[in-house]
């Protein structure tokens, strides 16, 4: 086992627990909550599940640079020594981050304040955005994945 392990161990982990996360939310539950609540409900459990998964999200953000960071700079020596796969899912990885900080810190907020208020509208708007935003990040954690994945042999 080498020092790169664990850092390689946490990177996957944290990508998995984000990438697969929002696979379960956009694709299973999204459309099960869109057919079985209506928009309070729906509303009030998306926050709900919003507020419990994006914790694990802060953890992953976290993690993932830095694990990845730490891989390139004690392991493999330098950006210049990494392949383009890795500069590919560098550059992938922090607009997923930037997308997601736009989506903690503006729509998931008034998303909180409308269900608190109960404005309806106006929280149906938030999670529209929402929605946007993270199907954006998913398709761009899938390629991640597979650039992960395969890109080495490309």
């Amino acid at each position: 086992m080498t020092l790169a392990s664990p850092a390689i161990a946490i990177h996957v982990l944290a990508a998995v627990i984000w990438v697969g996360g929002m696979f379960f939310a956009y694709q299973i539950l999204r459309p099960v909550a869109g057919q079985q609540l209506d928009a309070p409900q729906r509303l009030k459990l998306w926050s709900g599940v919003f507020r419990r998964f994006f914790p694990w999200v802060w953890l992953c953000v976290i993690l993932l640079p830095i694990t990845g960071y730490w891989m390139i700079f004690g392991f493999l020596g330098s950006m210049s020594a990494v392949g383009m796969h890795i500069h590919i899912m560098q550059g992938l990885g922090w607009v997923m981050i930037l997308l997601y900080l736009h989506v903690y810190f503006a729509p998931f907020r008034r998303l909180k304040e409308a269900v608190i208020t109960e404005n309806w509208p106006e929280g149906g708007k938030q999670i529209d955005q929402i929605r946007l935003i993270i199907g954006i990040n998913l398709s761009l954690g899938l390629i991640v994945v597979a650039v992960a994945a395969g890109g080495r042999y490309l």
